[in-house]
């Protein structure tokens, strides 16, 4: 944490305008994503009872965001990552938008061709969010001073934990009470006042960039900064295998409706019970920033959210499970604000985009593929065995890590320049 007696200003950044319409626009993005994702699970899992469905949800985003998350990463290196970010909220949007007709013409279309069209829609979101995470880190850290770098991870982890919160919770009530076409609809107009909040951000210039340097080179660059930091590439593998083995989001629509018993309403809360978690350990971190012993923070943050996961497997209580879930999310912020803190404190402006486009490969995609990982496990293992291994290799993970980057270990966010 911090050093003591100190005066830390938890608000500075949000003195700023840009970063405050930054903020909105990413709360509403975040909620159409989180609306949508568990829309798509319930109903997936209506249609099907199966959780390797489920898991193949996971798998169809997963895919098409690797195959052009590098390239999206060397386009957010080149061109406004404002306008990036436009374009790209279109194509979520189009993407949800067809999602919602194949629902109205469920029987010409899902009737039909079964689930292949719902992971098509999905397929469509991954490509836009591949290209929508470089373009949006990149254009936090042009907006923010240097020395609030830390400031910024912090609050926007906040928003977009509330966002996590929101969605989920907005998804599986709009979705029980009104059925899922007003779901899908209301997705599509989240998406619009992202748009609309964005626009109003004042634009940035574009990175320098050498002209001459083809495009493979390009790409490779990201690649080869990541893997010769021991901090980055320690920090990036631990949370990618933590979230590929621990996380139990993607069978959670299995929890709500043969274990805890609490239908689409439930499955909302029990989405939204890990943001809540890190909403409130986001709000502990903007007072107290983790920088002097961000590295032994780090591994603890990570190793909590294993043995949280391992506990909600056991439970049979909603309450408890929601408890557990809530702490697993409260660990797992502690590293998303280490991580994004450093990443932004050691990457060149230049080279941003395709170090958060690699970043998105190790993190975001491993969510994707995690689901999948979870979903064939769950089929092989059974449903809880399969979330307990998970947590258990979490565990393994996390003393594999600590042993291969000592760096990391000792990582001070302070000294860093």
């Amino acid at each position: 944490m911090e050093e003591p007696g100190r005066k830390h200003d938890a608000y500075a950044v949000l003195k700023l305008k840009d970063f405050r319409l930054f903020l909105s626009f990413r709360f509403f993005m975040t909620i159409a994503a989180q609306m949508q994702s568990i829309i798509v699970g319930w109903q997936v899992y209506e249609l099907t009872h199966d959780p390797l469905s489920l898991g193949l949800i996971g798998l169809s985003e997963a895919l098409p965001f690797i195959a052009v998350a590098l390239y999206a990463g060397h386009i957010a290196d080149r061109f406004s990552r404002k306008k990036i970010i436009l374009w790209f909220d279109v194509l979520f949007l189009l993407a949800s938008s067809f999602l919602l007709i194949c629902t109205i013409y469920h029987a010409g279309i899902i009737g039909r061709f079964g689930v292949v069209p719902i992971y098509l829609g999905v397929a469509v979101s991954g490509i836009a969010r591949a290209f929508l995470y470089p373009a949006t880190i990149a254009l936090m850290a042009q907006i923010v001073p240097r020395s609030l770098y830390t400031n910024s991870a912090t609050w926007n982890s906040t928003l977009w934990h509330i966002a996590a919160i929101t969605g989920p919770a907005i998804g599986g009530l709009v979705y029980g009470f009104f059925g899922v076409k007003i779901a899908y609809l209301t997705v599509i107009v989240s998406m619009l006042i992202s748009f609309v909040l964005l626009s109003i951000v004042r634009n940035q210039p574009a990175p320098a960039r050498n002209e001459k340097e083809k495009l493979v080179p390009r790409l490779m660059t990201g690649i080869q900064f990541v893997f010769s930091n021991q901090i980055l590439l320690g920090a990036m593998t631990l949370d990618m295998f933590a979230v590929l083995f621990g996380g139990a989001v993607a069978m959670l629509p299995v929890f709500a409706g043969e274990v805890l018993k609490v239908g689409p309403q439930g499955l909302g809360v029990l989405r939204a019970a890990p943001m809540v978690g890190a909403v409130l350990m986001s709000i502990i971190l903007a007072y107290r920033p983790p920088m002097v012993r961000a590295g032994k923070l780090l591994f603890m943050g990570v190793a909590g959210f294993g043995l949280s996961i391992i506990c909600f497997a056991i439970s049979r209580n909603f309450y408890l499970s929601l408890g557990l879930l809530a702490l697993s999310g409260m660990f797992d912020n502690i590293s998303v604000v280490i991580r994004a803190s450093t990443m932004q404190l050691v990457t060149p402006d230049e080279m941003r985009g395709r170090v958060a486009s690699v970043n998105s490969i190790f993190i975001g995609s491993s969510n994707e593929i995690g689901s999948f990982e979870s979903g064939v496990a769950a089929k092989l293992m059974g449903l809880i065995p399969s979330v307990i291994f998970g947590g258990l290799m979490t565990l393994g993970i996390v003393g594999a890590t600590a042993k291969w980057a000592p760096k990391l270990r000792k990582l001070n966010l302070k000294t860093i320049k």
